[in-house]
């Protein structure tokens, strides 16, 4: 997205530092702010309604700035981001640039400034769950994400009944997808889900054993990522019709940042590689539908 409403020098006093006397003083800081969001549509409709209103970005950057004190500037420009995403659902991303011109530094010097870039990422979830409530425990996963502040749920699939996988017996899974925007990072959004698991009675004594809650990031925007404890995409999705056949009805035309496919044609070539027309009863084939939309 290109389109940008731009703020720029927008002052205001606040009590922001480390220094005793910046806490008892104050100073003036100058904020730069872009506003990425559409235009087209407030561009033919010229109403005030279809676009974002800057005059209140301003009046709410100021009370967020002079309500709070941080020692760092760092922290005001990364939460006080954050706090306007959430707060105008038609901004998608901001450049946030602070600065500060009475920074107590003993050398000639124009200012100090931070700059953060926050936006809302969007990711692709695969929840899965066989025992107990099974039901239940998948909806539990997408009431924690969505009363979460840092996320948004988009769409939530139907839930699948699918065959276990891996070679450990055990019950049928209830498998299903949901796509989210969230303010986490790909590491921050692994700890979020890993304590929805947890509260849900997670445990991992077994691999590819029974589990209440199983929640994966399958993608996050179309990074690449390749950690120890983190990979994205998710290494077995393609290989996977549980994951592959929720994931298709609600982002069909997701393309893959490693193989340059969409879903639909990973799918398809699942289908065609196990012979089974998605219903051979192999392991991770959907049998039957639960839950409407």
């Amino acid at each position: 997205m290109k389109d940008c409403i731009k703020i720029r020098k927008l002052k205001v006093f606040a009590y922001h530092g480390c220094m005793e006397e910046e806490k008892k003083n104050g100073q003036d800081f100058y904020v730069d702010v872009n506003m990425y969001t559409d235009i087209t549509n407030p561009g033919y409709s010229d109403e005030l309604d279809d676009t974002v209103n800057y005059a209140l970005v301003c009046s709410r950057i100021k009370e967020f700035m002079t309500k709070n004190r941080f020692d760092l500037i760092e922290a005001v420009a990364v939460q006080c981001s954050d706090y306007i995403l959430k707060t105008f659902p038609k901004i998608k991303e901001i450049d946030f640039t602070i600065y500060k011109p009475e920074a107590p530094i003993e050398e000639p010097f124009d200012t100090v400034a931070v700059s953060v870039t926050r936006k809302w990422h969007n990711v692709i979830l695969s929840i899965g769950s066989n025992i107990g409530d099974k039901e239940e425990f998948l909806n539990s996963a997408v009431d924690g994400i969505y009363d979460d502040e840092n996320c948004r749920v988009n769409v939530v699939s139907k839930y699948l009944e699918t065959e276990p996988y891996g070679p450990v017996e055990q019950d049928t899974f209830l498998n299903g997808c949901l796509e989210i925007q969230t303010l986490y990072s790909p590491t921050d959004l692994l700890k979020k889900v890993n304590e929805i698991e947890h509260i849900q009675g997670r445990t991992r004594e077994i691999h590819w054993g029974p589990r209440t809650l199983d929640i994966d990031i399958i993608f996050y925007d179309d990074e690449i990522i390749d950690l120890p404890e983190l990979k994205i995409p998710h290494v077995e999705m393609h290989k996977r019709l549980f994951v592959l056949e929720p994931l298709n009805q609600i982002a069909p035309y997701r393309v893959h940042p490693i193989y340059k496919k969409t879903v639909s044609q990973m799918l398809e070539e699942l289908k065609s590689d196990n012979g089974c027309g998605g219903c051979s009863g192999c392991s991770g084939c959907s049998k039957q539908n639960i839950q409407e939309d």
